[in-house]
């Protein structure tokens, strides 16, 4: 009877063998977090970086101003610089790991990210489909917007293919193919970035850029300035000096890169100019942004005769500005009466 209890003791009965390898640790979870958020911070970077090229290639005359020297492409390539190589790298490291050890290709880590991209990927090919569709049935499909679904729909195909293949196992069963794919997928995103440098330029021409457009905000706000001086004393200023007002803590700007003083010269009794100095010829962005909005890259409200729209574009070198004051649409402010 003892023997028979012992026989059926729970603790002495056989245990299922547990495949060597089959257990997530943490360091298999952390490196598959890692990769799953490197792959998709890679894809949208990818998609987000043709998109401002196509953009900007394609300008559409109902899309606001695009500064392709603002943070979208710039991000874009620094992620895929950053990102692309992290995925490659970690995906080799992963599938090295399950060679070694066979039991790691069945543990639900590595099952639930493949999983979730082929749902992602399979979503977003069916979206995409449908808002092809929708668009064509409206009569808006334009070759910017064509252009763009199939960016989308290539790289959906692309990853759904390639992971459910991750999913049969076939790039651990030819790691070299899966070698060659990494490279290749390096030098698809390096080529991107390498474009991206047409569009922005090498970082010192970027720089001089942005120099340039803050030459183009001082000149506007001086321009203001000046405008509500004559509104306020009914003269335009001799000078740039009697602008300066402590108490509205107004301080005059000077060039954000040589620090020299712009140029303000009164050529009339309701004209002036406005001259600086411009390190690139400006570029005409208009039609270039994602969304449609209205233009406030190249043309801003001013005092003119014609109430019209003053085009603040500029070449290399010294660019002024001819302004003159309508006293209609800018009259004098009224005096308080002082009792």
């Amino acid at each position: 009877m003892g023997g028979l209890l012992l026989w059926y003791n729970p603790a002495h009965m056989e245990q299922t063998p547990v495949a060597s390898g089959s257990r997530t640790t943490p360091k298999d979870f952390f490196l598959w977090l890692l990769a799953v958020v490197a792959l998709y911070g890679s894809i949208i970077s990818f998609i987000t970086l043709l998109f401002g090229y196509i953009n900007y290639v394609f300008p559409d005359a109902l899309a606001g101003y695009a500064d392709p020297y603002g943070g979208g492409i710039r991000s874009a390539m620094a992620a895929l610089i950053v990102l692309v190589p992290t995925t490659v790298v970690v995906m080799q490291l992963l599938r090295s790991t399950i060679i070694k050890e066979p039991g790691k290709e069945k543990i639900w880590v590595r099952r639930w990210a493949i999983g979730l991209t082929l749902f992602i990927a399979t979503i977003t090919i069916l979206v995409d489909m449908v808002t092809l569709i929708n668009t064509f049935l409206a009569g808006e499909i334009t070759v910017r917007f064509g252009l763009k679904v199939l960016v989308v729909l290539a790289v959906a195909l692309f990853i759904f293919f390639h992971t459910l293949l991750d999913q049969k196992g076939y790039w651990i069963r030819h790691g070299g193919r899966a070698k060659m794919l990494g490279a290749f997928t390096i030098v698809v995103s390096l080529a991107a970035v390498i474009a991206g440098f047409f569009i922005v330029g090498t970082p010192s021409e970027a720089r001089d850029v942005r120099f340039d457009m803050q030459r183009v905000s001082d000149l506007q706000m001086i321009q203001g300035q000046v405008v509500t001086h004559y509104q306020q004393r009914g003269t335009l200023p001799a000078s740039l000096s009697e602008l300066a007002d402590p108490l509205s803590y107004f301080s005059i700007p000077a060039d954000p890169q040589t620090n020299a003083d712009y140029t303000y010269r009164k050529t009339d009794t309701l004209s002036f100019e406005l001259c600086a100095v411009f390190a690139r010829e400006g570029k005409d962005l208009r039609g270039r942004g994602e969304y449609g909005s209205k233009d406030i890259g190249v043309s801003y409200p001013y005092p003119g005769p014609d109430a019209g729209l003053e085009n603040w574009q500029h070449g290399e070198g010294e660019q002024c500005y001819a302004r003159t004051i309508d006293p209609e649409r800018y009259p004098l402010f009224e005096k308080p009466v002082l009792r």
